[in-house]
């Protein structure tokens, strides 16, 4: 009885070379459909251009670009006032509506007196050496951080694309903003 099972003549059989070649091949093509991008992705959406509200966007974007994130931030609406070079500088704190106020609505709706909470808030950020929302922005940047502008309000608010920080990506549109929530690991609306 004959232990060759095979009926394949030796025509048919391939040579070592050939099927060297043809590991390599299955291997590289099976390193390139599991490889992946091991660099995570966040997408932030900024809308609010307060000083309280200008905060959590920056360090959310700087921290996670510090723990190799691939971070970016559209600002629309009120937002853009963060990225607008001189309005970031000015910009204020609501104190009506604020249930963290130390003075009640009734106090807060007085005139001036959002100018008096935005200068304690400042004066706390001042003496707890916090980090400017101008350092902020100048360390995400460097830090490979992508700050959008959404270009249609940049219309709608007549801002010039010269208005905003050196590094600011101006011109993004609603389509580029979902693309890029939708290939994000985390998607964050602040």
């Amino acid at each position: 009885m004959s232990t060759d099972t095979s009926d394949a003549s030796a025509d048919d059989v391939p040579s070592r070379a050939e099927l060297a070649a043809r590991v390599d091949e299955l291997e590289d093509a099976l390193a390139e459909a599991t490889d992946e991008d091991d660099t995570k992705k966040m997408s932030i959406i900024a809308t609010k251009g307060t000083l309280d509200m200008a905060y959590p966007p920056l360090i959310l974007a700087s921290t996670a670009a510090a723990f190799g994130y691939e971070v970016t931030v559209f600002h629309t609406f009120w937002g853009l006032d963060i990225l607008h070079e001189e309005r970031s500088k000015d910009l204020k704190l609501s104190s009506v509506g604020n249930p963290n106020m130390p003075v009640p609505n009734a106090v807060a709706a007085l005139p001036g007196m959002d100018r008096v909470t935005t200068k304690m808030m400042e004066k706390k950020i001042a003496d707890n050496d916090t980090a400017t929302i101008e350092e902020l922005i100048e360390t995400s940047l460097d830090m490979g951080v992508e700050f959008q502008a959404c270009q249609m309000t940049i219309d709608l608010l007549d801002y010039e694309e010269d208005d905003f920080y050196d590094g600011v990506t101006t011109g993004v549109g609603a389509a580029t903003a979902l693309q890029d929530m939708a290939d994000a690991d985390i998607q964050l609306l602040v």
